[in-house]
């Protein structure tokens, strides 16, 4: 046995079930320990979708994704994704090739150094030395990796390494038990909640990581605090639950801020400052309680008052059984809010414009969409739209990214979610620009047998940053681009294309394709003027309810 093919058992033995990558020459012994194995390799065509996949399945799975590129080019296309795994919390491997570090006639031909690049991107980054290290620091990788907080690590096996002759067996896969809270911190936090007037339940991404859900909900139901939720957090509790207020698309300024701005106390689960912030806290403020696995990083707009730090599940099933509701709590405000911000949502869920406005894309999405059928979202302006209109039922089941926000990750993790759960309908909504960035991976889906509906919202530029252009006074500049024609491109791959050309044919149209075999793609032009109505005039000019 060499190198490689321990490597290979050391990955089995972690319980991998797919590999993506594109693979080099000095990948070669891996690939064929690979070729043994019961682990399926995906080819990919980039090794920055290979990573985006590899993220997605240690995000839906909790265990880490792997995926596999040569040295030099390949192992930095990894790095978009590596952070990408790093600042979402999605716990994913690295493998990268490396020419013989013992002897080598190609002089410093591709060689970088890889290790020195992953580090400040990753949790871990290791070369393998020799044969006998191997088991060790895949079983070291797979543990950091997925401990809280998760996130990428990376190893990197030289060629020769590879060759080498290696013994033993893979070190056993254990798993360790997240402490439990601190019981002063939970008495402290009962007696905070316990006295507030008006609390508030915030949750974040952190609690979408572990199974919270059943926790939280029970929670929210004994207590009847309503609750709310960051980008990140969507779906942790139904978002159909009479207590939810919405979601902090928004880090201000928004109708739910007016409910923020009126709780004395927020119990924040599972919020992770690396996300963009849900609300603003000002000195002499609301107060925070902070629920995580881990200690709060503290700067000038997120400093809680009280810690809870352990596992969050058995913390909030803790202050479940204690928290006694108080009839002196008053939550007809947030009531208010709720039904202010519920009517605003489905405002123009109907409109009949062409191009469609991003309001009636969600609700036809949402109405199309399965209860656990799942939505990968790319980056770009229908993100804020998803986030705050469309109602995610259980965890996990719409993907989007509010920490790294990289554009080209919508086709990739719609991919990996389809091969995590085949028996769920899967769609990859993108816009044109972030569709365009990673859609040779069509051909993989197609490649894969996949039955996936693909959704390219078709601006002709970047909306976002358009948004935010005009926003400031800017002249309209440098944002524009062309588009090939995506049907035709669809077809070229050997998927199905179709183009919306009125409103109405939308529904319908998104119907059909999830019901049907194979890949989609739906070409949907989209009207963002509504971007400037909503975002800039409608919430900037609005008041607070007395």
């Amino acid at each position: 046995m060499n190198a490689a093919e321990l490597f290979v058992r050391a990955l089995e033995n972690e319980g991998v079930t797919h590999v993506f990558g594109v693979p080099g020459e000095e990948n070669l012994d891996l690939l064929k320990a690979l070729g043994a194995s019961k682990i399926r390799f995906v080819v990919t065509r980039h090794e920055q979708a290979a990573g985006f996949m590899a993220a997605t399945v240690g995000r839906l799975t909790g265990k880490a994704g792997v995926c596999l590129s040569t040295l030099g080019p390949g192992a930095t296309n990894f790095t978009t994704a590596a952070a990408y795994g790093q600042l979402g919390g999605m716990p994913m491997l690295m493998i990268t090739g490396q020419k013989p570090i013992r002897k080598s006639k190609q002089g410093r031909f591709q060689i970088i150094d890889t290790i020195e690049i992953m580090r400040p991107l990753t949790k871990y980054a290791r070369q393998v030395m020799s044969g006998s290290a191997v088991a060790a620091t895949v079983r070291e990788a797979f543990r950091v990796a997925e401990e809280e907080r998760p996130g990428a690590v990376h190893i990197e096996l030289p060629e020769d390494v590879a060759a080498d002759e290696a013994s033993g067996e893979p070190f056993p896969s254990t798993r360790v038990r997240r402490p439990d809270a601190d019981e002063k911190a939970l008495a402290t936090a009962v007696g905070m909640i316990e006295a507030a007037k008006s609390p508030l339940i915030l949750i974040g991404a952190g609690a979408n990581r572990k199974l919270t859900s059943k926790m939280l909900r029970e929670f929210v139901d004994k207590t009847g605090i309503p609750f709310f939720n960051t980008q990140q957090g969507k779906g942790v509790v139904d978002e159909r639950h009479p207590l939810f207020m919405g979601t902090a698309a928004l880090s201000d300024n928004d109708y739910l801020h007016c409910a923020i701005a009126r709780a004395d106390l927020i119990i924040n689960v599972g919020h992770d400052v690396v996300e963009k912030p849900p609300f603003l806290m000002r000195p002499g403020g609301t107060k925070v309680i902070h629920v995580n696995f881990t200690s709060a990083k503290v700067d000038e707009i997120y400093f809680p008052q009280l810690e809870v730090v352990g596992d969050i599940a058995n913390a909030v099933w803790r202050l479940k059984e204690r928290v006694r509701p108080q009839a002196s709590w008053d939550f007809s405000y947030f009531m208010k809010i709720k039904a202010q911000l519920d009517a605003h949502v489905v405002a123009d869920a109907a409109d009949a414009r062409f191009p469609i406005i991003p309001q009636r894309i969600v609700a036809d999405v949402r109405a199309a969409v399965p209860e656990d059928g799942i939505v990968a979202l790319d980056n770009g302006m229908y993100k804020l739209w998803f986030a705050r209109n469309y109602r995610a039922y259980a965890p996990n089941t719409l993907l989007l990214d509010n920490a790294l926000a990289s554009m080209g990750a919508g086709l990739p993790s719609a991919i990996a979610a389809k091969i995590v759960s085949p028996g769920r309908k899967v769609v990859a909504i993108c816009g044109d620009g972030g569709f365009m960035m990673n859609s040779q991976e069509m051909e993989t889906a197609v490649r894969l047998g996949l039955d996936l509906v693909v959704i390219v919202l078709n601006d002709g530029g970047f909306g976002m940053i358009k948004w935010k252009q005009q926003s400031m006074g800017h002249p309209d500049f440098g944002l524009d681009f062309g588009n090939p024609d995506f049907v035709k491109y669809a077809e070229a791959y050997g998927a199905k294309g179709h183009r919306v050309s009125a409103a109405a044919e939308f529904a319908p149209m998104l119907a059909a394709a999830l019901a049907g075999k194979g890949v989609h793609l739906i070409e949907v032009p989209v009207d963002y003027s509504e971007n400037v109505r909503v975002f800039t005039k409608e919430l900037k000019e609005k008041t607070c309810l007395l």
